[in-house]
C-alpha cells in the first residue's frame, strides 16, 4: 500500500534516465535521454501531497524520441504547430502526435492557416473538443476548433503514397478568468460522432438506408427531395442573407447500420453590414474601424474585377480579429459561403502577406459573436494578372532577389548584414495563385560584433517582444583613436528581471558606463575608448518591447552624431567644434529633455556636445489656445503608463466653440478613462466618460472652454488616444451639428435657431433624455447630446424588445444585482 509521504518509482521511460532515488513527498527527480533521442515532456518532477493520504507527482513522466521524430509537448500560451517538412510536401507512413497543455481551467484555440491532404487517406485528428473527436481530410481549410478541456490533442496520419503540403495550424491558449464575462461558444466539427442525434429525434428510429429529412433553413431553400443513400442536396438563402454551413450535403452510411448526412443543415444568417466593390483598385474596412467592430455581425463584401481576365489581390494593412470567436473568411468567386471556394479563414492578428483569388470575384464574409470584439481590419484590394500571386515586398532589414510573381516563379530572401532570416529563404508562386509562404523576416542576432562606422543594436524581434532566457552580448569597435556615441531611439524591459549593461571595453571586467531598465528611455552614451560592450539579460518570464539603439563613430575633433529624435525634426547636419543643430518637436509633442539647440564644444578637455539630445514625447495634460491642434495620450504612439491623472484645458476665443474629434482612442475597459467636460474645470458639466473603443466621431462645446481628464489604473495599458481640436465660429441662424449617440439614430437635420432635434435607440439601449433637442436663441441646444445605455433593470413593454447586460457590448460592472420585469398585453404570454 502506498504510503501518505511517498509517490513511489515513477519508472525510466525507453531510451531514457532517471536521476534520483528517493521518492518522498518533497522530494526531486530529473530525466535526461541517450544520444540521439530528446526529451519530451518536463525533465524535473516533484513529489507533493495531495492531501492528507495521497501523493503524486506534479508533472507525468516524460518521453524519450528520436532526434528527427515528429509531434512533441507544447506548453506555451501560444505556437505554431505544422506537419513534418511544412510548407513542402509531407512524408509518407508519418505517424506523428502533438499535445497542447494548458494549466486546469483554460482553454485552447487552434486556428489552422494552412490544409492540404490527400482525401480519406492522409488525414489530422483532434482530440480535446466538442464533439470529443474530430476527423480532418481534404483541401478545405477547416473552421477554429476550441479546447473544451486544457488540453488539444492532434494525431497526424499519412500513407504510403501521394503527399501534399500538410497543414499549419496556430494555437492560442485563453486564460480562465478571460472566460467570466462570456459564454463558451463550440464550432462545429467535420466528424460524425455528434450527428447520431439526427437518427433519434421524436425518439423514432429511422431505418437504415434513408436519411430523416433535413427540413430547410429558415429565410433560405432546399433543392432536392431524395433522402436516399448517396443522394445529394443543396441549400440556398434568400436575398440579403448570407449561407453558414455546408453548402450541399449527402446522405452516407454511418457505423453500417444508420444513414445520417454528412453534415448539419446550415442557417441563412441576415446580412448586417458589406458591400460590392468594383475594381480596378480600392480600401475597405471592417464595421466602425479602428474602434471596436459590431457584436453579432454577418458581414459581407464581393469584389469584382472590371477587367474579367484579372484576378483580385487583397492585402491587410491592419488586422485584429478576437481570435477563435470572431472570422473572416475568404473565397473564390462571388458564391459566398460554399466551403469548396474558401481560400482562407482567418481570425486572431496572424494572416498571409497576399491572398489573391482564381477568378475574377473573391468574397470576404465577417462572423462576430455576441462578446467583446476588436479593432476589427483595413483591407487594400486590385486587379492583377491571371495566374499571378503578387508583389509581396521585401523584409524589413531584407534584400530580395527575383521579381517574378507569375505561377511557378521562385523568389529568394537573404538579410543585410547583420541579421539573420527567420522563415522560408524562398517561396514559390502555386498554381491556386498563392505563396508557398510569408515573406521571412530579418531579426537581430543575440551574439555579434560590429565594425562598420555607424549601425543599429536591436533587441531580439524588436518591437514584438524578446522573449525570455536570453543573454545576449554585442561588441562595437571602432578604429584606435575614436569613440563611440549611441542614441536610444527606444527602451522597453521588464522593469526590475530583464536589464541592458554597456561596458567600455570588450571584456566582461570592463568598466560599467550604464545599466538600463523598465520603460525610461535612457539618454546618449559616450565611449571612453575605441570599444564598447553591450551585455542583455533577460529572465524567464514576461518581456516588454525591447530597445532599438543607434551608433556612430565619431573622431577626437568632432561630436558624436545625435540622431534624429523621435516624433521631431532636426535641423543642421554639421558635427564639428562650434557647429550648432536645433529640433523641433512634431504636433502634439512637446521637448521633454534638453534644450532647442545644442553646440558642439571642449569642455574639460573633451569634444561633447552642450547638453542631451533633445526628445520630445506626448504630456499629461497642458493648455491650448491655439486655434487648432492635437492632444495625445502620454506615450503616444507607444502605451500610455499606469497610474495616470493627466488634465487638459483647451481655450478659444469668446465667442467661438471648440469641436474635438477622435482619430484613435483604445483604452483599458472600465478602468482608463478619458472624461469631457463642458468648460474650463472639473466642475463643468460632462459632456462625455469614454473608456474601451467606443466613442462619439465628434463632440462640441457650448462655451469657448473645454476641459479633459484622462485617469489610468495600476495595470495594463493600451494605444490611448489621438485627438484633434479646433476652434469653430457659431453660426448667426443656427446651432452647431449636435452629434449623434453610439448606438442611436437621429430624426432630424435642420439645425437652425427654432428648430428641434429627437434621437432614438437601438433595440435593448434606453436613451438617457427624451425630450428633444432645441436650437436656442444663444446658438445653444436646450441640453447634451443624449447617450443610448443599457441599463441596470426595468420595466419593459411591447410585443417584443431585447434586453441588454449593462454597458453592452463592453464588459459589464462587478457587484451587480439587475432585474427586468417584461409586461406584455393580458391573456398574452
Amino acid at each position: 500500500e502506498l504510503q501518505s509521504s511517498s509517490c513511489g518509482n515513477p519508472g525510466v521511460p525507453p531510451k531514457g534516465i532517471l536521476y534520483g532515488t528517493r521518492f518522498d513527498v518533497g522530494d526531486k527527480i530529473r530525466y535526461s535521454c541517450v544520444t540521439g533521442y530528446i526529451l519530451d515532456g518536463h525533465p524535473q518532477l516533484t513529489c507533493i501531497a495531495n492531501s492528507v493520504n495521497t501523493a503524486s507527482w506534479d508533472f507525468p513522466v516524460p518521453i524519450c524520441r528520436a532526434e528527427d521524430a515528429c509531434g512533441g509537448t507544447m506548453r506555451g500560451s501560444s505556437g505554431i504547430i505544422s506537419s513534418p517538412n511544412f510548407p513542402n510536401e509531407y512524408h509518407n507512413n508519418a505517424d506523428c502526435t502533438w499535445t497542447i497543455v494548458a494549466e486546469p481551467g483554460d482553454t485552447i484555440s487552434l486556428i489552422f492557416t494552412d490544409f492540404q491532404m490527400e482525401e480519406k487517406y492522409d488525414y489530422l485528428e483532434v482530440e480535446g473538443s466538442e464533439p470529443p473527436t474530430i476527423g480532418l481530410s481534404g483541401m478545405n481549410i477547416p473552421p477554429p476548433v476550441i479546447s473544451n478541456k486544457n488540453w488539444l490533442r492532434l494525431h497526424f496520419v499519412t500513407d504510403s503514397n501521394h503527399r501534399y503540403r500538410g497543414f499549419s495550424a496556430h494555437y492560442q491558449v485563453k486564460k480562465a478568468i478571460d472566460f467570466k464575462s462570456r459564454g463558451f461558444k463550440l464550432f462545429p466539427g467535420k466528424d460524425n460522432s455528434n450527428k447520431f442525434s439526427i437518427l433519434n429525434e421524436g425518439g423514432i428510429k429511422q431505418a437504415s438506408n434513408l436519411c430523416p429529412d433535413p427540413g430547410e433553413p429558415e429565410n433560405g431553400k432546399r433543392i432536392g427531395s431524395d433522402f436516399s443513400l448517396g443522394a445529394t442536396v443543396q441549400f440556398s438563402c434568400d436575398e440579403d442573407y448570407v449561407l453558414q454551413g455546408s453548402k450541399s450535403i449527402t446522405c452516407q452510411r454511418i457505423a453500417e447500420v444508420f444513414a445520417a448526412w454528412s453534415d448539419h443543415r446550415p442557417v441563412c444568417k441576415v446580412k448586417t453590414c458589406g458591400s460590392n466593390l468594383q475594381g480596378p483598385g480600392g480600401t475597405f474596412t471592417s464595421p466602425n474601424f479602428p474602434f471596436q467592430y459590431d457584436s453579432n455581425a454577418q458581414c459581407v463584401w464581393v469584389i469584382t474585377a472590371i477587367n474579367t481576365n484579372k484576378v483580385i489581390q487583397i492585402n491587410f494593412e491592419e488586422f485584429d480579429l478576437e481570435i477563435g470567436y470572431d472570422t473572416l473568411t475568404i473565397g473564390d468567386g462571388g458564391e459566398v459561403g460554399d466551403p469548396k471556394t474558401v481560400l482562407q479563414v482567418l481570425t486572431g492578428s496572424f494572416v498571409p502577406d497576399l491572398i489573391v483569388s482564381m477568378s475574377n470575384q473573391m468574397w470576404l464574409h465577417l462572423q462576430t459573436d455576441e462578446s467583446v470584439g476588436s479593432i476589427g481590419f483595413k483591407v487594400n484590394y486590385k486587379e492583377i494578372e491571371k495566374e499571378s500571386c503578387g508583389d509581396p515586398g521585401t523584409p524589413l532589414y531584407g534584400i530580395r532577389e527575383g521579381d517574378g510573381f507569375s505561377n511557378r516563379d521562385v523568389l529568394r530572401f537573404e538579410c543585410q548584414f547583420g541579421f539573420e532570416l527567420i522563415g522560408e529563404k524562398s517561396i514559390i508562386c502555386q498554381e491556386n495563385n498563392q505563396w508557398s509562404a510569408n515573406i521571412p523576416i530579418c531579426i537581430f542576432p543575440c551574439l555579434s560584433n560590429f565594425t562598420a562606422p555607424m549601425g543599429t543594436v536591436l533587441s531580439p524581434d524588436y518591437p514584438e517582444g524578446y522573449g525570455n532566457n536570453l543573454n545576449c552580448i554585442w561588441t562595437i569597435i571602432s578604429d584606435p583613436g575614436s569613440r563611440i556615441h549611441l542614441s536610444f531611439n527606444d527602451f522597453d524591459l521588464e522593469s526590475q528581471f530583464d536589464f541592458l549593461a554597456v561596458k567600455d571595453g570588450d571584456s566582461p571586467d570592463s568598466p560599467i558606463i550604464g545599466t538600463f531598465t523598465g520603460a525610461e528611455v535612457p539618454s546618449h552614451l559616450t565611449s571612453n575608448g575605441h570599444i564598447l560592450r553591450l551585455e542583455f539579460q533577460a529572465d524567464h518570464s514576461m518581456s516588454g518591447r525591447g530597445f532599438n539603439i543607434t551608433y556612430n563613430t565619431f573622431g577626437h575633433n568632432e561630436c558624436p552624431d545625435p540622431g534624429v529624435p523621435i516624433n521631431a525634426r532636426r535641423f543642421g547636419d554639421n558635427f564639428q567644434l562650434g557647429s550648432s543643430i536645433s529640433v523641433i518637436c512634431e504636433e502634439g509633442f512637446i521637448k521633454t529633455q534638453g534644450t532647442e539647440t545644442i553646440t558642439c564644444m571642449l569642455m574639460d578637455g573633451k569634444v561633447m556636445w552642450s547638453g542631451p539630445i533633445p526628445k520630445c514625447g506626448a504630456p499629461c495634460g497642458g493648455h491650448f489656445s491655439s486655434p487648432s491642434g492635437v492632444i495625445l495620450s502620454p506615450g503616444w504612439p507607444g502605451y500610455y503608463k499606469d497610474s495616470l491623472n493627466c488634465e487638459w484645458v483647451i481655450e478659444a476665443e469668446p465667442g467661438h466653440s471648440i469641436k474635438i474629434t477622435f482619430e484613435r482612442f483604445q483604452t483599458e475597459l472600465n478602468y482608463d478613462v478619458l472624461e469631457v467636460h463642458d468648460g474650463p474645470n472639473l466642475l463643468s458639466p460632462l459632456l462625455g466618460s469614454y473608456n474601451g473603443t467606443q466613442v462619439p466621431q465628434f463632440l462640441f462645446s457650448s462655451s469657448n472652454f473645454i476641459y479633459l481628464l484622462f485617469t489610468t489604473d495600476n495595470s495594463r495599458s493600451n494605444n490611448g488616444f489621438k485627438i484633434h481640436y479646433e476652434s469653430v465660429t457659431v453660426n448667426t441662424y443656427s446651432c452647431l451639428d449636435p452629434g449623434i449617440p453610439v448606438h442611436g439614430r437621429r430624426y432630424g437635420h435642420d439645425f437652425s435657431i427654432g428648430s428641434t432635434v429627437s434621437f432614438s435607440c437601438d433595440p435593448g439601449y434606453r436613451l438617457s433624455h427624451e425630450e428633444p433637442l432645441l436650437c436656442e436663441k444663444n446658438h445653444w441646444w436646450s441640453h447634451p447630446l443624449p447617450t443610448c445605455d443599457a441599463l441596470c433593470g426595468g420595466d419593459v413593454r411591447g410585443p417584443s424588445g431585447t434586453i441588454l447586460s449593462p454597458g453592452y457590448p463592453d464588459l459589464y460592472p462587478n457587484s451587480l444585482n439587475c432585474t427586468w420585469t417584461v409586461d406584455v398585453t393580458h391573456g398574452k404570454g
